[in-house]
């Protein structure tokens, strides 16, 4: 008896930027896969190789897929799915995938769409329902990590709290407008600043609001509290300077509360360059806990491989945000139309090198 392999997944690629470049890596050379398309966000990007653009390899070998800034090409091509990895979703942008029956796997910090207006949030759903297809985010904060508080609370016979922590040196993330957004180099006392760290990092309360409904609660309210840690001397980082007595660490927790109980916390412990002492030590990776009957504990470290070539860790980050995504992509073509969260997919695996 013979059989037939399935046809590759016919997928496009959203943005080339930190995250993007390593999402379109994987697609190039994955067999299950066939990149159809390349959405270039910069005109200088576009008529590129895909392959130039993710320095697959030296010289990069063509794929033949040109990146291109005309969506309706992209959405001609028919593809599947769309890895979506800008910095901030574009409701437009999204509605018109989705519409098309095009399945959208994102890290643009989206996990449920909780950030969106409500009348936005209808607009994908009206989107999804017309195209048959599926809107999956797991959020800029890489979505494993609420994978695994799940699946450890599973083993608890009674659950209190799950708590996530990223901790990390984001000296070499070189994008300072990012940066300048979660406070750092800001004076700590500029009016607003709190707020506007909240709403740049919105993306984590979407993760305990998730979590929170795996867990079976309804939240009564979401809260948002931070710490400043000035810097005690000047950093050059390339790409910007921290001044002394700016804000050179900043530590917040987004909290999911059900009465006067916290069930749901996930937080960010991050510095920016050697000279500030954050409120507690640097992790490097993500503590994930659960609080319960028993209390459960495991710590993430995301650590270069002996062929790891590449100057700093950061790159390992990317990679670490991204695969979540681009691994889903089967599963999501295979789910039902409508969002869905990591808590509605199977287990999401890697793939063996060949």
């Amino acid at each position: 008896m013979s059989s037939t392999a399935p046809a590759p997944l016919r997928v496009i690629q959203w943005t080339t930027g930190n995250i993007g470049r390593r999402s379109l890596r994987a697609l190039i050379e994955r067999p299950e896969i066939e990149l159809v398309g390349v959405y270039a966000h910069g005109q200088d990007k576009v008529g590129t190789d895909a392959a130039d653009l993710c320095g697959l390899a030296e010289p990069p070998a063509a794929t033949g897929v040109l990146a291109t800034d005309d969506i309706d090409a992209l959405i001609a091509l028919r593809p599947d799915a769309c890895c979506y990895n800008p910095l901030w979703p574009d409701i437009d942008h999204l509605v018109r995938l989705l519409e098309a029956g095009v399945n959208v796997c994102s890290s643009a910090a989206w996990i449920t769409g909780g950030k969106q207006s409500s009348a936005d949030l209808e607009r994908i759903r009206t989107a999804c329902e017309a195209g048959g297809s599926t809107m999956f985010g797991s959020g800029a904060h890489p979505g494993m990590t609420n994978s695994v508080a799940m699946v450890l609370s599973g083993s608890c016979e009674r659950v209190d709290e799950i708590r996530i922590t990223e901790s990390v040196d984001c000296s070499t993330y070189e994008s300072a407008g990012t940066q300048i957004a979660m406070g750092f180099s800001q004076d700590p006392e500029t009016p607003g600043l709190a707020e506007s760290v909240r709403r740049e990092s919105e993306v984590f309360a979407e993760s305990a609001a998730m979590m929170a409904d795996a867990l079976g609660v309804s939240l009564d309210r979401m809260s948002f509290d931070v710490t400043f840690t000035p810097a005690t001397a000047d950093s050059d980082l390339g790409f910007m300077t921290i001044p002394a007595g700016t804000v050179g660490g900043v530590m917040g927790w987004h909290r999911g509360w059900v009465g006067e109980r916290n069930v749901v916390s996930v937080g960010f412990n991050w510095t920016m360059g050697p000279h500030v002492t954050p409120p507690k030590p640097l992790q490097h990776g993500h503590v994930i806990q659960v609080f319960g009957l028993p209390n459960m504990r495991t710590v993430l470290h995301c650590l270069p491989p002996a062929d790891w070539t590449e100057e700093g860790f950061m790159g390992l980050g990317m990679i670490y945000t991204a695969m979540p995504v681009t691994n889903a992509i089967a599963h999501v073509v295979a789910a039902p139309p409508g969002i869905v969260t990591l808590a509605d997919l199977p287990p999401i695996t890697g793939r063996v090198a060949t």
